[in-house]
């Protein structure tokens, strides 16, 4: 079975932000390719100032972050989470991909992705199996296409789980990079009253909308296209974020505006090398209520100082 590389070329100035979002995609690694201090560093770590002239001839200014899907993960949800958080965190990218046609991509992964249980409470169920127990578990019926959001990937379930702890009965949600619309559909079943998903990604949204109809959430699910908060409107119970350190950065310094007395604000997708960054911003401002961490992955529950 042939795996995916994935080929993301960026500033070289940002490789090291490219580095932490395209670690997010997989756990075991990446390769980057960066010549900007090609001679500083050859004689660093070998000694050496003799380099070979097909090195010193490499583009400069640019660096190259290289990520391996495997066979049984699907390299369009990674393509567009990667395009999705590159573009939110202002990095300029293009993306390449080699191995096998992507038209095989969305179908070939599709058999490894089979109905998991998250947490205490769900199930996600692909939309192609028809065979599952859930038990006495509500049923997530999911069809991601390629936006981001499987529950496979640590900063969702965990992101989930937190959702278990604090999503009540008629409470509203609102899911900022909503991707496939996980989130706000495991809201909607742990019995939250409305959610409100706004993602960059527009191919996002629709598939966000998508599943919502499939689950029977349409009246109930709000679906945006826009970046960050900038067309969100009133006020929320629960705010989840899975998205990326930087963003969730900037995100936190005005989030406060669209949460209610004693709301809860969930944030996830942060790689462990990031954390201190963030607690940094949201320690200033907001109590920890619980924190988790699977794999390097860090997620937490926040509620605004009294």
């Amino acid at each position: 079975m042939e795996w995916t590389e994935v080929t993301i070329t960026v500033p070289a100035k940002d490789v090291d932000r490219a580095g932490d979002i395209a670690q997010m995609v997989v756990p075991y690694g990446i390769y980057i390719e960066d010549y900007s201090n090609l001679e500083q560093e050859a004689w660093d770590i070998a000694h050496i100032d003799l380099i070979d002239e097909e090195l010193l001839q490499k583009d400069r200014t640019k660096a190259l972050v290289h990520v391996y899907i495997d066979p049984k993960e699907n390299p369009a949800e990674a393509v567009a989470f990667l395009s999705e958080r590159y573009g939110a965190a202002g990095i300029s990218y293009e993306i390449d991909t080699a191995a096998c046609q992507q038209e095989d991509w969305i179908n070939n992964w599709k058999k490894y992705f089979k109905p998991m249980p998250v947490g205490q409470k769900l199930l996600i169920r692909p939309t192609w199996e028809d065979a599952y127990d859930a038990g006495d578990r509500a049923v997530l019926h999911l069809e991601p296409g390629v936006a981001f959001g499987t529950g496979t990937h640590e900063t969702t379930r965990l992101c989930m789980e937190l959702l278990e702890e604090y999503v009540a009965p008629g409470c509203t949600m609102l899911d900022v990079g909503c991707g496939s619309g996980i989130l706000s559909i495991a809201a909607l079943l742990l019995g939250a009253e409305k959610a409100v998903g706004v993602d960059i990604d527009e191919a996002g949204v629709r598939t966000a909308v998508e599943n919502a109809r499939i689950n029977g959430f349409t009246d109930q699910f709000c679906g945006i296209h826009g970046d960050l908060t900038e067309k969100v409107q009133g006020q929320f119970d629960v705010v989840a974020a899975n998205i990326v350190a930087d963003v969730i950065i900037l995100l936190t310094k005005d989030i406060q505006q669209f949460l209610k007395p004693e709301a809860v604000y969930l944030i996830s997708g942060i790689i462990d090398t990031r954390e201190a960054d963030v607690l940094a911003v949201v320690e200033q401002d907001f109590d920890i209520l619980q924190r988790r961490e699977e794999k390097g992955w860090v997620a937490m529950a926040l509620r605004a100082k009294g």
